[in-house]
């Protein structure tokens, strides 16, 4: 229990110290057990929530075998869950060349949402990320490395490698000259739109690349973005004069990761290849990418329960500021304590450090425990890095500590505790909850909200179009961006709070008990 001390002679410079300051907020935190118990609350909620989630997670595929579980994401060199599927027209190049041909037009179809009850809607055209172009690679087995230079349905010109990486060339007017050259480990990819005069879109290396590869043109197109699920979509592309250095063998057509229908022999939506006048009309569906949503579940589902974990530690925070002003309000009583404004970042401290302990513990018990659980239940789950597992973490315990002093900041500038909670609640957690179904995401760029974002496990990649919402993985803003707009924020607060009242006399503060 802490009391109040008459103020001595002497002894106002030790009192008026920050260590010593500290020490008396947290005492005077410490002494109230309804604040613990609120915290204790706020860790049961954001831990309960996930593990019910994790539990309830099912995945299951369709394979020839029958309906299972789901098998384990496909890998790409980088560590990172991938798609591969794609037809390929090639043949093998030993050592240095290059490969030039003319995409000349570029068509699809795409499966649309059924119209009629029960009739498959499929019309004419492509999805923008559909993919045509000139392909070398390590090897056909999927997820190796290789390099590509591309036209898209709706993004230009692409050289894309690894699945990860991609440079943007100019847009597409029209047919396109595209080459594609290899000298070692290096490859480059160019564009023309003449077939005369060419400009450099990219140049990668592949460390380690073997000396014969497979090299050749390629077609792929991920499926029609439909809320959280994809339907089917495919591309067709016709390319004509074709020159091939450095190898003169025959053209040899793989359906690249064409998976097998219910009865194990038929090819679910398969690709080929015509040959007509000189021309290869090649078609394939799938894509050759990160695969963001169809990798597996995510770490940061495990904490989608955290925005309602948060709101008990909103209240504490608040009430940091307000129960105390019911017996003596900042900055009234005997001049003989710290400055109000002094007092108010001590008590910052302490509750954002002690709000951060809560999202520690929250999270780090969620987080692994929600993963063991998924798969113990035989779910897919996307490769994650110890570094991106330890952000996930600590990053949520960033953003419970941060959320906190937002809201003490609210809660002394307002000096209303009901009025602090739902300004706190209605800036952080709010925006979450429609962003979670995909509405109204730009909220999580303007508000404090914004800091979710530290909690993203999957990485954004701006070539794969996926559904925007928290659900699909989606957040607006890079992880330590979304974070340093939730700190903006609370360092706006807390100072405009202690700028309010910094004018008034300082008032006596309770001393640590010993």
């Amino acid at each position: 229990m802490s009391s109040f001390t008459p103020h001595r002679p002497g002894r106002r410079a030790g009192r008026d110290g920050f260590p010593w300051l500290l020490r008396a907020q947290w005492a005077t935190f410490r002494s109230s057990r309804g604040r613990v118990l609120t915290l204790a609350a706020s860790v049961l909620v954001t831990v309960s929530l996930g593990l019910l989630i994790a539990g309830g997670a099912r995945s299951t595929c369709v394979t020839s075998q029958g309906e299972g579980p789901c098998p384990a994401p496909l890998v790409g060199p980088d560590g990172t869950a991938v798609k591969d599927r794609y037809y390929f027209v090639h043949q093998p190049l030993k050592g240095n060349g290059d490969i030039t041909a003319r995409v000349s037009d570029m068509t699809g179809q795409m499966r649309l949402p059924d119209a009629v009850p029960g009739v498959r809607n499929v019309k004419e055209g492509v999805v923008p990320w559909a993919k045509a172009g000139l392909l070398v690679r390590q090897s056909l087995a999927q997820g190796t490395p290789y390099a590509a230079v591309m036209i898209t349905g709706g993004h230009g010109v692409r050289m894309q490698h690894n699945f990860i990486h991609d440079v943007a060339g100019g847009p597409v007017r029209g047919p396109r000259w595209l080459r594609l050259t290899r000298s070692g480990d290096t490859l480059t990819g160019y564009e023309s739109g003449d077939g005369r005069t060419w400009t450099e879109v990219g140049t990668v290396t592949l460390p380690g690349l073997p000396e014969t590869v497979e090299i050749g043109m390629f077609a792929t197109s991920p499926g029609v973005l439909w809320e959280m699920a994809k339907a089917f979509a495919q591309a067709t592309a016709t390319f004509d004069q074709i020159r091939l250095r450095g190898a003169n063998g025959s053209w040899r057509r793989d359906d690249v990761g064409v998976s097998l229908g219910p009865d194990g022999r038929t090819p679910h939506h398969p690709g080929g290849v015509v040959e007509s006048g000189g021309k290869l009309l090649v078609t394939g569906s799938g894509d050759i990418g990160p695969a963001t949503v169809e990798g597996g579940l995510r770490a940061d589902l495990m904490l989608v329960g955290g925005a309602v974990g948060l709101i008990p530690v909103l209240v504490v925070a608040v009430s940091f500021v307000t129960a105390e002003r019911r017996h003596r309000p900042i900055g009234t009583g005997p001049p003989a304590g710290p400055p109000p404004a002094r007092l108010l970042a001590a008590k910052a401290v302490v509750v954002g450090a002690v709000a951060f302990v809560t999202g520690l513990t929250a999270s780090g018990v969620v987080v692994p425990a929600g993963l063991a659980l998924l798969r113990a239940n035989q779910n897919p789950i996307q490769p994650i890095t110890p570094g991106t597992g330890l952000r996930v973490i600590v990053g949520y315990a960033a953003l419970t500590g941060v959320a906190a002093v937002l809201a003490l900041g609210l809660a002394a500038l307002v000096r209303r505790g009901v009025v602090a909670v739902g300004l706190a609640v209605g800036l952080i957690v709010v925006p979450y909850l429609p962003a979670t179904a995909g509405l109204a995401p730009w909220l999580l760029m303007i508000t404090p909200a914004a800091g979710f974002a530290i909690t993203q496990s999957v990485p954004a990649f701006a070539h794969v179009d996926v559904d925007r919402s928290l659900l699909g993985g989606y957040y607006p803003l890079p992880p330590w961006v979304g974070l340093a707009v939730t700190c903006g924020y609370a360092a706006l607060a807390l100072g405009a709070a202690m700028a309010v009242h910094r004018g008034r006399a300082p008032r006596q503060v309770p001393l640590p008990r010993r």
